[in-house]
């Protein structure tokens, strides 16, 4: 019985850049709305008490998105990151999108469910070619 290997995963430069382009994808959300979170911090922090998180979390918050988003795209401790940014979606759509009788909210807690499972791939499978963690 032979075994048929999809074309991209056959040459190691396409799976390397395809690992790097996933993992860019996924953590971009994160950096730019991380950075954005910086440049309207006073907002953010009043968002997240309406819903009682306490606003004193938002520099984690930021150091999280910014910082592990960075991570990702570098493939640098991507299982431990991953799991993190995985959990911090789930968490996230659970707190600010658990209104589901409104269809963008519920969008919102789908897409971040979505994307937690993307993480959980990630978590579970590593970084992949072209990474810090695969040198």
């Amino acid at each position: 019985m032979s075994t048929v290997t999809a074309p991209l995963t056959r040459t190691p430069a396409l799976r390397g850049a395809a690992d790097l382009a996933g993992r860019t994808l996924l953590a971009s959300l994160f950096v730019i709305s991380g950075l954005g979170k910086l440049a309207a911090y006073a907002g953010t922090a009043g968002y997240m008490e309406s819903v009682g998180v306490p606003g004193a979390l938002l520099p984690l918050v930021i150091a999280l998105e910014v910082v592990g988003g960075l991570a990702i795209v570098a493939g640098y401790r991507t299982r431990i990151v991953a799991s993190l940014l995985a959990a911090f979606s789930i968490a996230s759509a659970v707190i600010f999108h658990n209104n589901l009788g409104d269809q963008i909210q519920q969008i919102m807690f789908l897409k971040n469910i979505a994307i937690a499972g993307g993480f959980i791939t990630l978590a579970a499978r590593g970084a992949g070619g072209w990474s810090v963690d695969n040198r």
